[in-house]
């Protein structure tokens, strides 16, 4: 007889297989080019202008949306004595004269890996590999008459720290044109907080009224992170959020395929990456126009511009945004956006695994400790289950107390298959025995057990998070494959508890799982491999529990 729930299991693996390689074709991470490949291009009127953008809004004289989108010269070519340095509890800021752009941000709470705690994580850096940026400008008037990230500010100071008594910290960044134009950017720290409130003041006193509008953007190149798992895949990309649409992705791919052009009320765009994200926020209430654009094939951007605003001679007008540039923490990001947690992307099964992590994050305030929370959670899912997983291990218990007599009849009948079949059925019916009785509970199951796979992915809180013994970091494998191994013993006892198939090619089929997922768990983050050890243990004890009380049940009738 056919073991089911490990075929059930096998299945389930061949399924998720197909899933990965179904996101991989629609999200996938294009070939990355070389360093050289990447650089950035010299500036020119070719590259400096993108072709097709149309000119939808109507403001006289003004540039097209597409100077939002001109690429901004690395640091590289831009001295030191150009970089204003911005340190925050939380931050380390560089930001260039060249456009008020932020070029640089360090995570202070967050290490590069858990073996070297002194090496900040870099989430922005202005030049390839993994160049990302955040730039914003103004447009309109006469060409040269408003600030773009282009353009060069001025500033007073070249250092600014958040000082331990102070909870907040203002960046000014001044620009003049001859014509009468005064642009400030002042860039505002909390502290505790990863969010950067942007303010770009203008004031007109050119003596005739002009049309603005404001922009923001992100800009980055691929990802090329030489610590991540080569097993396990998450989406780098762009992301935008509507009232309407909701969480949208806008891979690279689609960057390339097709350029983004929509109006939206009350969203943000974003770039995302394992773990971290930066995002722009649109003020509450006000229409932005969300673009995207590839630059040189390798320099991806997606952007906010605002509706014109006629600014009359002598008056002065501010464009406020905010800019996210931070892990992504779940209980931060849902009191910054409305939409921002959906960052942490748990895919097609969000509705399970955010109810999952707020349990998880709950356990874990009580306990102190990850890798306990892991555990705690496991038992009351399992508990959570129990009758349904009763049910399923009855049935596998009353297979295997009909395992002689199945291989009587499969000695019987030889290769009749047709007989064989009808005996066995025939059998079932006798005993009042569903072969099918265990397969509803399990597949119950497996989106609790995906989704609890995503969070356990997906949340920042675990990366390098600390369990116990040898198990020094939750979000990297076992150094020493200790939970692998336990995993596949496991696994192992499992079988010999289940009804051993009668065709010896599914047996050997069946023996041969632990060994391959034994291997296959071995790259995956400890914290993973320790939820399947403990699921694995727990239902060993029920399945031991029930086949016993099933067995004894048996003895007594006979008796």
């Amino acid at each position: 007889m056919v073991n089911l729930r490990l075929l059930l299991f096998f299945a389930l693996a061949v399924v998720l297989l197909l899933i990965y390689q179904a996101w991989m074709k629609d999200y996938g991470r294009p070939v990355v080019q070389s360093e050289a490949a990447q650089q950035p291009p010299v500036l020119t009127k070719e590259t400096s202008e993108v072709d097709g953008t149309p000119d939808i809004l109507e403001i006289p004289d003004a540039p097209t949306p597409a100077v939002a989108a001109t690429p901004v010269p690395s640091v590289q070519a831009v001295g030191n004595e150009d970089l204003i340095r911005v340190e925050t509890d939380l931050l380390k800021l560089e930001i260039s004269r060249r456009g008020a752009t932020i070029t640089s941000a360090w995570l202070k709470d967050y290490a590069v890996v858990a073996e070297d705690s002194g090496t900040r994580f870099r989430l922005f850096k202005p030049s390839p590999p993994n160049m990302f940026i955040a730039q914003s400008g103004l447009l309109g008037g006469k060409q040269g008459q408003l600030p773009t990230h282009q353009a060069t500010f001025s500033s007073a100071r070249d250092h600014f720290i958040l000082g331990p008594n102070e909870n907040e910290l203002i960046v000014e960044l001044l620009w003049t044109h001859p014509s009468g134009v005064e642009v400030k950017k002042r860039y505002r720290f909390q502290r505790g907080s990863y969010v950067v409130r942007l303010v770009q003041v203008m004031t007109n006193n050119t003596g005739s009224s002009l049309a603005i509008r404001s922009y923001e953007q992100l800009q980055r190149t691929e990802l090329v992170d030489p610590n991540a798992s080569q097993f396990i895949y998450t989406y780098t990309g762009g992301v935008y959020y509507s009232p309407e649409d909701k969480y949208t992705k806008e891979s690279f791919g689609d960057m390339r395929d097709k350029k983004l052009q929509r109006v939206v009320s009350d969203g943000w765009i974003a770039m995302i990456q394992h773990y971290f994200m930066s995002a722009w926020i649109a003020p509450s209430g006000t229409l932005e126009t969300f673009y995207t654009n590839v630059l040189n094939g390798s320099r991806y951007i997606i952007g906010k511009y605002s509706e014109p605003v006629t600014l009359p001679p002598g008056v002065t007008h501010s464009f406020e945004n905010r800019l996210f540039i931070g892990p992504k923490l779940q209980d931060t990001l849902v009191s910054i956006a409305p939409g921002l947690e959906l960052a942490v992307d748990y895919g097609w099964l969000t509705i399970l695994a955010q109810p999952i992590y707020w349990l998880l994050s709950k356990i874990h305030a009580v306990v102190g400790n990850w890798g306990w929370a892991i555990i705690i959670l496991t038992i009351l899912i399992k508990a959570a289950f129990y009758k349904l997983s009763e049910t399923s291990y009855k049935s596998m218990a009353n297979m295997r107390k009909m395992t002689p007599r199945m291989q009587a009849l499969k000695d019987r009948y030889g290769d009749d298959k047709q007989r064989l079949n009808q005996a066995m059925m025939e059998l079932y019916k006798k005993e009042k025995i569903n072969p099918l009785g265990g397969c509803l509970p399990i597949l119950v199951q497996i989106p609790v057990f995906i989704a609890l796979y995503w969070v356990l992915l997906e949340s920042v809180e675990l990366r390098h998070a600390p369990f116990a013994l040898w198990i020094n970091n939750l979000s990297s494998p076992d150094p020493y494959f200790v939970l692998p191994l336990v995993m596949g013993v496991s696994m192992f006892i499992q079988q010999k508890l289940n009804p051993t198939p009668p065709d010896p090619i599914q047996a050997k089929v069946m023996m041969s799982l632990p060994f391959v997922f034994t291997i296959f768990f071995a790259f995956f983050p400890a914290g993973l491999v320790l939820y399947w050890v403990v699921n694995n243990i727990l239902s060993i004890a029920q399945q031991w529990h029930i086949t016993r009380n099933v067995e004894k049940a048996a003895a007594k009738a006979k008796a």
